[in-house]
Formats: structure tokens, C-alpha cells, sequence
């Protein structure tokens, strides 16, 4: 059935690549993906508890902003100190958190399946910054309505992730930039770019920047510093991928042979 998800050209082995994929196969894939119908069913529960010990508009509001106004802070600091920091694949422990969590996904940033967060590391982290502030904001009521709208932020932030990835030209102006910013952070320098939906935080910390002609390209861009010394020396990452990382796209030349062939035309 051509383009729906039975298209095999769209599939990546067990998964969607999003740079082959249209709008309309991204909205069927993203609403029937497991990890985002967990969250849909998170959402309603929020709301029924959120109704059910009721704490007053105000308090309900207040703790809807706060989540707001705190998220995306959260995840700048975790994308930049923890996802994008070198110590977690140097323990055994952890290295396969770090594998999954982030470095799969810029090794290959289309690839439906790793750019989703997983639920196991994802609803505890959510919960963590979430609960706490609506608590003390109006108690247990507010602290389901916080939660609920820390995983209405993230079921956003994964669909505007994967039209960042996807093989489709924004209409709106803002969404093309949006798009335009992080995939500088893909395939220019990883170390800026930070936001997903806002670069505000981005901007404050000094980490925005908004052409590549700004910056000198990344050399591990694609690797997050996880080179093949470094696979030698903690190995644990590599031999769960089951090859070295790489340092470019899947499929690209080599740089050396780019500019021998660029010498041959001339």
C-alpha cells in the first residue's frame, strides 16, 4: 500500500527512517507508536486524578506554567551535561544507557526508533522534575496535573523532534527554523543547538548559533567524542553496537576521498 508504513522503502531494518518518510506516514507512525500511546494513557489518568483531588484553577494553572517554564531549562541541562557528557560510556555500568539514550540517534539521526526516548528513562526523569513542583504547589492534585503536563510537553517535543528529522519542508517559517537549528546540531556542531522547540535557553547560555558559517564543523559531530581511541579504551558502547563508532553518515566517503575526486574533476 503505497505510502503508508507498509512501504518498505521507508523501514530502516526494524525501524522507520524518517529521512525517506512524508508527513502523512509520520502522523500514523507517531499515533499508533507504543511509547506515545503509554504517554496519551498517562495524560488522561493525570487529568482524571487532577480532577478527582481538584485543587483549585489557580493552583492548576499555576502548576501548568510552572512545568512550562521549567521543562525546557530540564532539558537543556540534561541534553547538554548528561546526554552530550563523555563519563557515562566510560563506566560499564551506564554505557548502555548512554548507547540508547542519545548516542544511537547521532549515529543515525533518522531512525525512528532510537530518536524516541524510552519509557524506562523517560516517565521516571519526567516524574522527578515534575511532581515535586505541582506538590508544592496545591498537593497531590497538582502534582498529577504537573506530571500530566510534563508528558503532554514531551509527547510535543517527540513530534516536532521527528519533523526536525523528517523529509519534509515546513510550511511555517518558525518550524523551518526550528528545523534549520537542529539539524546544525546534527550535522554541524553538536556542541550548540541544544533546544528542541525553543533555543531561549540556547541563547542565555551561549550555546545558539544560527548558521553554520559560524562555527567550524564538528569533527565528532556524529560520534559525541566516542571516537575509535576511545572505543578501545571503554569498549563497552562498541561492542554492544557491534561495530566502531562512526564519525560520519552511514554510506558517506570519506573526506579524503571527497577531495580526491574533487582534484580528479578539476
Amino acid at each position: 500500500m503505497s505510502g503508508t508504513l507498509r512501504n518498505p522503502t521507508i523501514r530502516s531494518g526494524r525501524s522507520f527512517d524518517l529521512g525517506k518518510m512524508n508527513l502523512r506516514q509520520l502522523w500514523i507512525a507517531y499515533l499508533t507508536y507504543p511509547t506515545i500511546l503509554l504517554y496519551f494513557l498517562l495524560i488522561v489518568v493525570s487529568v482524571i486524578l487532577s480532577v478527582y483531588l481538584f485543587a483549585g484553577w489557580g493552583a492548576t494553572a499555576t502548576a501548568i506554567v510552572a512545568v512550562a517554564l521549567v521543562y525546557p531549562v530540564v532539558w537543556y541541562s540534561l541534553h547538554r551535561w548528561i546526554l552530550h557528557g563523555q563519563w557515562l560510556y566510560k563506566s560499564k555500568w551506564t554505557a548502555s544507557l548512554w548507547k540508547r539514550i542519545h548516542f544511537d540517534h547521532h549515529q543515525d539521526p533518522h531512525l525512528l526508533d532510537v530518536l524516541f526516548g524510552a519509557p524506562a528513562t523517560t516517565l521516571p526523569t519526567i516524574g522527578a522534575v515534575t511532581i515535586p513542583v505541582g506538590w508544592l504547589i496545591g498537593g497531590w492534585g497538582t502534582a498529577a496535573t504537573a506530571f500530566g503536563a510534563g508528558v503532554t510537553i514531551t509527547c510535543i517535543y517527540e513530534f516536532f523532534h521527528c519533523i526536525q528529522h523528517l523529509n519534509y519542508k515546513p510550511r511555517a517559517r518558525w518550524i523551518q527554523r526550528m528545523k534549520a537549528w537542529h539539524v546544525l546540531h546534527h550535522f554541524h556542531d553538536e556542541d550548540g543547538n541544544f533546544g528542541i522547540t525553543s533555543y531561549l535557553v540556547d541563547r542565555a547560555f551561549g550555546s545558539f548559533y544560527g548558521e553554520a558559517r559560524v562555527r567550524p564543523r564538528s569533527p565528532s559531530v556524529f560520534n559525541l567524542g566516542y571516537t575509535v581511541e576511545q572505543a578501545k579504551r571503554y569498549p563497552w558502547v562498541m561492542k554492544l553496537t557491534g561495530s566502531p563508532p562512526r564519525d560520519r553518515p552511514a554510506g558517506a566517503r570519506p573526506a579524503s576521498a571527497t577531495r580526491s575526486t574533487t582534484k580528479t574533476a578539476a
